[in-house]
């Protein structure tokens, strides 16, 4: 490799670490290879449920540029102060066999990639907790599937299936019909549940509107959810206190960040009147709204997601955009023909006047 393409490389390597370390606070070879493009969210997703032999099987690049990325990484990691950690790597299994990274399963190389690079500026508890939660092995997941199926052992069918080597089985033919579904949306239930249970699997099923796999619930053992239910009776009583302090201290921090939104608004936007400023940031910044206000972006007062907000208040409050919507014009079109009236007012309240 000349020393051009290495350079590129580097701040290649360089800049998807820095992302993973800003996401998680720690850096691991896959998320960096990720980053770089060479292993594909489909291709990991397989090679973590075990249906491939070696990660390197499913890498799109030379083994000559694989083996100088792990270099950059291991001297970036180093520089920057980064402490070493090693991790298992465990098969989405019912048997959890460790996972290959290379084709030889030469130690040292597999070391590497089982290497990950924790923050300094966590404690030593938080880097054992996050080291213990890395080497735990992915949840078992059951398809609830949307189409007709045949499980390939007993050429039978069910209400879920689950994928290994051969394709896709029953749930008697793997030994896991003797578990109960306990559906989504008790957090308590569900998370005491799966602790009890010897064994446990996530139920998902895809949704052909958002094109991705979405949890349904879970499969446990009936004598385990049975425990879950008695712990939760037990102290409904506490964690309802507990919720209600949480409410409390959340409607707090929203109060906080919807001011200092506000207070953002009025810098950036000098003539917008103070009680719009208020009303602009208490709608932005609704929680659970998905609005541009809740985006990380907005949360850390970035002027670009600030002035997004204001644009579009501007846009519903300010013109004819909402009434061009209801008279069947296009989304597009509709932004087209209102933008000027936006930067007449943005323009305005910039110079300081209302």
């Amino acid at each position: 490799m000349s020393q051009q393409d290495r350079s590129k490389l580097d701040r290649r390597v360089e800049a998807a670490a820095e992302a993973a370390l800003r996401a998680a606070k720690y850096v691991a070879p896959v998320d960096v290879l990720a980053g770089l493009g060479w292993l594909p969210p489909t291709l990991l997703d397989d090679w973590r449920k075990g249906r491939v032999g070696s990660l390197e099987d499913v890498l799109s690049v030379r083994p000559d540029k694989l083996v100088t990325a792990l270099e950059l990484l291991l001297s970036w990691a180093r520089d920057k102060g980064l402490v070493p950690s090693e991790v298992a790597y465990l098969a989405a299994t019912r048997d959890k066999r460790p996972l290959r990274f290379t084709e030889d399963g030469g130690e040292s190389a597999e070391r590497v990639f089982r290497t990950h690079w924790i923050s300094p500026e966590l404690s030593d508890a938080q880097r054992n907790r996050l080291t213990e939660r890395q080497s735990r092995a992915p949840d078992l997941v059951v398809i609830e599937p949307l189409n007709e199926w045949t499980c390939t052992s007993c050429q039978d069918t069910g209400p879920y299936l689950i994928m290994e080597d051969a394709g896709p089985l029953c749930l008697t033919c793997v030994d896991m019909d003797h578990l109960v579904f306990l559906p989504a949306g008790n957090a308590a239930i569900s998370r005491r549940a799966k602790k009890e249970s010897g064994l446990s699997a996530v139920v998902a099923r895809f949704s052909r509107s958002r094109k991705r796999y979405e949890r349904q619930g879970i499969l446990v053992e009936e004598a385990a959810l049975s425990r879950a239910e008695e712990q939760c009776l037990a102290d409904e009583e506490v964690r309802e206190r507990r919720r209600e302090r949480d409410r409390g201290r959340r409607a707090e921090e929203d109060l906080e960040f919807q001011a200092a939104m506000a207070s953002e608004i009025t810098r950036l936007f000098p003539g917008c009147p103070a009680q719009r400023a208020v009303a602009i940031a208490r709608h932005a910044a609704t929680r659970g709204s998905g609005r541009v206000g809740r985006s990380a972006a907005a949360r850390a007062l970035d002027g670009d997601a600030i002035t997004l907000a204001v644009i579009a208040s501007v846009r519903h409050e300010d013109t004819g955009y909402d009434e061009l919507l209801m008279s069947g014009h296009d989304r597009a079109e509709a932004r087209d023909q209102v933008r000027p009236g936006i930067d007449r007012v943005l323009n305005r309240w910039r110079a300081g006047s209302s």
